[in-house]
């Protein structure tokens, strides 16, 4: 006999938004500033089922117009749904037009949903002696599972799938059988498609109905049997009842066949694909593709006669110095782009006396080279130079190789620091801050103007991702070589990269810096065009030096003060833990929401309605907790467990592990091209993120302390800097003259909304009108305002409208900036830096909404970046010039952190200070704080 035939009907939407929402916090965004998560989710989706199952018939199912039959049956039918963002009906075509290319049958009806579409065919499938998977992960498909049909759930973060057959849909709703799911979800209702349900009717009471009833029209039967307001609200609502199971039930009727011979899975048309992939800047669908379904390109070669013959003559010129230059091979295919063996080039290794000297006096010659390091560690203060690779023109590079001996890799260095430290030479790299560091560990410094193509990218397009393969992918339509292809994959089976040929380190390096040379020139003529050549010129370039100085420097830690501390921390977490059993009445594991879900809202049942997640477990987020932990001391517990649990794992016993063996500090790294609204982050580790607002938070502060008794730590922060910067950016005269009289601005807003002279203000009121003033950056409703204070909505809303009547200027600002992002596609900070808002005309409120928030915090929160930005190049450069001993070691956020060398203290402090408030002058003036102390805390 043969093996039974397979059909996988895929849901398009159901996985289109999916795929969407994946990517939702780091959406794919191509240098065109199209949103391309939603086409990439699905086709990840897609080729993961090819992959996996090798099906012999496959089909996607589209809605075409709704459903009208439950529309015409309940008008109000999928009512509450948000309009579809714009990134989804823009892919949706475009995916079809994928599945067209690729000979996939693309099912959709008129009048119809898919899930109707899916259920008739998976039924006539079934008929015809197939076995069907219905590829989706709404649960509603549960009502069609039989011993044929079943559900293909793929797992949300890439965690497989989940099929569901009889026996998983029975224990997963508590039913007898999977017809039964209609009744379980026409007895709850569906808020998503707006189906009423039976009121005051919810996951556990329909399963409860369920196993003492069997059905919908059963229970109806036997009201009689129920009890209390129970009884009267089943009863009442029996019609409702009725319709709600209607909506529910999926149709398997829709006038659409199932032809087999339409629906085998074929080879697709590769090249129509690929076409498609490129225009949308998918790097490594194409390959994947190809791989998914085993196919290799017949070697058709592209032709490029003309560039070849024009680098030919290059060539011709570019042996300087006399061998060692590498040729282009022959050509493979990489899913439509270029790459090494393709393209006519001259790599060059340098490995002689005579080569290096040679190799220097061109060096000199040059205005601007891309230079880029070889090493032994991704860490660039335990790395070893084991080679760099400088190009000045395109296609043509060198690679001076390094021995492993030490003493005679720092003599080979020697002879070209007159190259690095040269001020009039440019040099350009890609992440120049990892270079500039590894050199630092043979004391070679890098001197002169700086071009970081990653930097710049940023700049020009700060949505998309700035990683070197990713934009000569963009930009270049090539394909660098992996990393990987030279040392292997990350484990313990890496090679070092003083393990590879040395022909394969001049290939795989001088490539690097021949590309980083392209893509800086094309982005360099690219910044002007975006408004960003003096911001990167005069404070993103210069910044590089000053983050990648602090970084060397690193701060000192107290590891005896954080092994007391976690002793501790570990007593209160066992309190707490006590507390929470004995509250609970049993064990369990704490750290599992699985356990925790149905302690607190089954057994101890503090709830009526527990919110769930989209698996359907009980959801116990820091949100849902905080809501309750005010009415439940065992939340509130469970809370401060957290807390300190964090506290413990991620700093305290955490940070002693980060100390560098050689320099016995704390390193942070800090990373430039990540914010959209040019903030810095600290990783590796995070020094932005340890808690203050906690007295134990706090507490691991003092663990930062000077490098030694001749040093004391000074920390300078800006005083409500966001709220001066709106002040000024608004003109609002009221606000910008209370910071002139350096009044305490949230008293004076409480005295105008609440009209109270200043000094009988209340602490309540002062605290209300700083949430307010805090929470007008950030776009804040009455509803978020209601939560975050005692205030119900209605108070909460009359304060925010007293709030602009007080401060018109400032609504009128807002209203001003929405509507220059609407009609220009995005805001600027003080000094041009851009935040593009592909999403501020968008149809679906909710996102919308939330670049309109963005509109008005973007260049406020960008501007307080690009402030501090300025004053750290100011201060570094005064430190250097001055030759203090003193060292600016952190930046968090409005503050930063120096290593003050006492007798330079007076001077020093004051300078830092004028620094600061003078990086940029405004209608406001800027307030820095400065204090000092044995460790951070006591600075701070």
């Amino acid at each position: 006999m043969s093996e039974q035939k397979r059909l996988f009907l895929l849901d398009a939407y159901a996985l289109i938004f999916r795929g969407y929402y994946a990517f939702i916090k780091n959406p794919r965004i191509n240098s065109k500033g199209m949103d391309t998560s939603a086409v990439m989710g699905f086709m990840n989706s897609l080729l993961d089922v090819i992959k996996r199952e090798k099906p012999d018939h496959l089909a996607v199912a589209f809605d075409k117009g709704g459903s009208e039959f439950r529309s015409e049956m309940f008008e109000a039918y999928k009512a509450n749904r948000d309009e579809t963002p714009e990134a989804i009906r823009i892919a949706v075509p475009i995916i079809q037009e994928i599945l067209k290319a690729m000979h996939i049958p693309v099912i959709e009806k008129s009048g119809f949903e898919a899930d109707d579409i899916i259920g008739t065919l998976a039924k006539q499938a079934e008929t015809a002696g197939y076995k069907t998977f219905m590829v989706t992960p709404d649960k509603d498909f549960a009502q069609l599972v039989s011993d044929n049909i079943f559900m293909y759930r793929p797992a949300r973060m890439g965690n497989g799938i989940e099929i569901w057959g009889i026996p998983e849909v029975c224990e997963k709703f508590e039913v007898e059988r999977p017809e039964q799911v209609i009744d379980f979800l026409g007895m709850m209702g569906d808020a998503v498609d707006n189906i009423p349900g039976l009121p005051g009717v919810g996951e556990k009471t329909a399963k409860k109905f369920l196993k003492e009833f069997g059905s919908m029209e059963a229970l109806l039967e036997n009201t009689s049997k129920l009890k209390g307001k129970m009884k009267e609200k089943v009863a009442e609502n029996a019609e409702l009842g009725i319709l709600s199971k209607k909506l529910a039930r999926i149709l398997t009727d829709v006038p659409v066949t199932f032809h087999e011979e339409d629906f085998e899975l074929n080879t697709p048309d590769f090249d129509k694909v690929k076409e498609i992939f490129q225009e949308l800047e998918f790097r490594r669908l194409a390959e994947n593709l190809m791989r998914t379904f085993n196919y290799s390109p017949e070697g058709s070669v592209e032709e490029n006669t003309a560039s070849q013959a024009v680098n030919d003559d290059l060539n011709v010129q570019y042996d300087l110095f006399g061998s060692g230059a590498t040729e282009s091979g022959p050509v493979t295919d990489t899913g439509g782009f270029k790459n090494i063996s393709e393209i006519a080039h001259s790599y060059q290794l340098v490995d002689s006396a005579l080569s290096r000297k040679l190799l220097l006096g061109k060096l000199m010659e040059q205005t601007s080279v891309c230079f880029d390091t070889e090493t032994t560690s991704i860490k660039a203060l335990e790395a070893e130079i084991v080679g760099c690779a400088f190009s000045w023109e395109p296609g043509k590079g060198y690679y001076l190789a390094f021995p492993e001996d030490n003493e005679e890799t720092q003599q080979i260095l020697e002879e070209f620091r007159p190259f690095f430290e040269s001020e009039q030479i440019e040099k350009t790299g890609q992440n120049l801050k990892y270079d500039i560091k590894v050199l630092s560990n043979y004391n070679i410094k890098v001197n002169g103007p700086v071009f970081d193509t990653m930097i710049a990218h940023y700049l020009i397009n700060p949505d998309m991702r700035h990683n070197m393969d990713v934009l000569a992918e963009t930009y270049l339509n090539y394909s660098p070589v992996p990393i990987e292809k030279l040392i292997g994959k990350k484990g313990k089976n890496q090679r070092s990269m003083r393990s590879v040929p040395l022909a394969e380190q001049t290939e795989y390096a001088v490539e690097d810096a021949d590309i980083t040379l392209q893509l800086k020139n094309l982005f360099e003529a690219e910044l002007p065009k975006r408004n960003a050549e003096k911001l990167f010129r005069e404070t993103e370039s210069p910044l590089v030096k000053v983050l990648a100085a602090m970084e060397i420097e690193g701060i000192n830690l107290d590891a005896a003060y954080l092994k007391t501390l976690s002793e501790v921390l570990k007593k209160d977490i066992s309190r707490l833990e006590a507390s929470i059993y004995e509250q609970a009445g049993e064990e369990f594991n704490l750290a599992s929401p699985k356990q925790l879900g149905p302690i607190l809202f089954d057994k101890l049942n503090l709830v009526d309605k527990p919110k769930k997640t989209k698996t359907g477990q009980y959801s116990t987020a820091e949100d849902v907790l905080s809501y309750l932990a005010k009415d439940h001391q065992i939340v509130a517990d469970i809370l401060e467990w957290r807390q300190l649990n964090k506290l413990l794992s991620t700093y305290v016993d955490a940070l002693p592990n980060e100390i560098n063996k050689k320099t016995h500090r704390i390193h942070t790294v800090y990373a430039q091209a990540v914010a959209a609204t040019g903030r810095l982050s600290s990783n590796n580790p995070n020094l932005q993120n340890i808690p203050i607002r906690t007295e134990r938070g706090r507490q691991v502060r003092k663990a930062f302390i000077p490098r030694n008794e001749d040093y004391i730590l000074l920390a300078a922060d800006y005083s409500q800097i966001e709220l001066r910067i709106i002040a000024a950016l608004s003109e609002e005269e009221n606000m910008i003259q209370a910071f002139r009289d350096g009044a305490d601005i949230h008293a004076a807003t409480a005295a105008r909304v609440f009209k109270v002279p200043l000094e009988e203000v209340t602490r309540e009121q002062r605290s209300n009108a700083k949430t307010v003033n805090f929470g007008i950056i950030y776009g804040v409703s009455a509803f978020g305002l209601s939560n975050q204070t005692d205030l119900n909505r209605t108070e909460a809303k009359e304060l925010i409208d007293t709030y602009y009547e007080n401060y018109p200027k400032l609504k009128e600002y807002i209203n001003k900036q929405i509507a220059f992002a609407r009609e220009h596609g995005y805001v600027e900070t003080i000094l041009g830096r851009r935040r593009y808002l592909n999403d501020i005309n968008s149809r679906n409120q909710v996102v919308k909404g939330a670049a309109e928030r963005n509109a008005v915090n973007a260049p406020i929160q960008g501007s307080a970046a690009d402030i501090i930005k300025i004053a750290m190049i100011n201060i570094y450069n005064k430190l250097e010039q001055e030759n203090y001993k003193t060292k600016m070691l952190l930046q968090v956020h409005d503050e930063l952190v120096f290593d003050v060398y006492k007798p330079e203290l007076d001077q020093v402090r004051s300078m830092i200070v004028s620094e600061m408030e003078n990086a940029w002058k405004l209608q406001v003036p800027l307030k820095v704080e400065a204090g000092t102390g044995s460790n951070w805390l006591e600075a701070h």
